[in-house]
């Protein structure tokens, strides 16, 4: 089983689409093992967006994250950080296949509704940075012998 990192950024929230959001990833077979509402700070946006800072949308990016809450999650699953990339979709909402969380619901590449962790190194880093030590559950869903082969949990 993986760990990743899935935000809903402020314009997911701001637009009344958490419940949507959060039920394709819940719908896929995937486990949300922690979640919080954050008001993110400048900090916490500089650490998480720190390969960013050198760009220059950087200061557009930092002043977008900590405009409006943004729903954390912890999701768990097999390959769980591609599995969740795929239904995330393209960066450019414009550009994402239909059938992905940004192709039917978002326009933008910059408010683009939902970050994923894009690497297994990157979904750790991230979720230490997003979720303290006892804040994940560490649960197995009993839905999963309907879900998942065994041979998909190797």
């Amino acid at each position: 089983m993986q760990t990743t990192l899935i935000f809903l950024k402020p314009d997911a929230v701001q637009r009344g689409l958490m419940g949507k959001i959060l039920q394709r990833f819940e719908e896929k077979g995937l486990s949300f093992v922690g979640m919080k509402l954050v008001q993110v700070s400048e900090d916490l946006a500089k650490q998480h967006y720190a390969e960013h800072a050198e760009r220059p949308f950087f200061p557009g990016l930092l002043k977008f994250i900590t405009s409006s809450p943004v729903l954390a999650c912890a999701i768990q699953g097999p390959n769980a950080v591609a599995v969740c990339r795929t239904l995330i979709g393209a960066t450019n909402g414009q550009k994402a296949d239909p059938g992905t969380i940004r192709g039917d619901l978002g326009m933008s590449g910059a408010n683009n509704l939902v970050h994923g962790s894009d690497s297994p190194e990157s979904a750790e880093r991230e979720l230490a940075l997003w979720f303290t030590e006892g804040e994940l559950t560490g649960f197995i869903k009993t839905a999963n012998q309907w879900i998942y082969d065994p041979s998909d949990l190797d």
